[in-house]
């Protein structure tokens, strides 16, 4: 083969590799999530599905917006980058903007209101945290279920009043008192938030040597 037809070769797989690269980085991608922050709607371990279609169209490898159709919405699973570090990460929109937030011994009020939530939990024995009690909270009409840890209660189970302001937003955990959020590194600009999570594609379990979690798998996130 000659110099000229390997070079060629070369340049054909570049533009390919960059077509696919870029589509992934302007229409869906994947995100792994190596912590429990979102315990229990995802574990660590899951690798999800990433729509970054669902709010608009940035230039890829970016985060500059061509054009936008939608924003984020109370419940909605998100991925975003960290305003403190600048690490992708995997949270659930709890304030948008304009919303007043507030926590109090980890029930939730948004512009005054309480959001409903079940007063008993089921408890579960979580390898890290030991016992955690799973509960259910309707964030804005968005039923998902929340972990607390009674006995190990995070110092910012209560927080605020904190107003969101244009272009703002927060989001926690549904680990509440196990997640990284805007209780800690503040509130995400909306330029930094990637797309929505969709789902689990597929899920490993790390405390298990990495069999593979099938009951996870092309499950729908909520």
């Amino acid at each position: 083969m000659d110099k000229k037809k390997i070079i060629n070769e070369i340049r054909v797989f570049a533009l390919m590799l960059l077509v696919v690269t870029s589509l992934r980085s302007a229409l869906a991608d994947w995100n792994d999530v190596p912590t429990g922050s979102m315990k229990p709607t995802i574990q660590e371990g899951d690798r999800v599905v990433v729509n970054k279609l669902a709010y608009d169209l940035k230039i890829p490898f970016t985060t500059y917006e061509i054009v936008k159709w939608g924003d984020p919405h109370r419940g909605d699973i998100v991925v975003l980058f960290s305003p403190e570090d600048g690490v992708r990460l995997v949270k659930r929109v709890i304030a948008i903007p304009g919303d007043t937030v507030e926590l109090k011994d980890n029930v939730l009020f948004i512009n005054g209101k309480q959001q409903p939530h079940s007063d008993t939990g089921y408890p579960v024995d979580d390898p890290l945290q030991g016992r955690t009690y799973v509960m259910n909270e309707d964030l804005d009409g968005h039923e998902h279920k929340v972990m607390l840890s009674p006995y190990a209660m995070s110092e910012k189970s209560t927080y605020g009043p904190v107003k969101v302001p244009s272009g703002m937003y927060f989001v926690m955990g549904d680990n509440r008192d196990n997640s990284k959020d805007s209780r800690y590194i503040g509130l995400i600009p909306r330029t930094q938030i990637v797309g929505k999570a969709l789902a689990v594609a597929f899920s490993l379990d790390r405390n298990h040597y990495y069999v593979p979690r099938f009951n996870r798998f092309f499950t729908g996130l909520h």
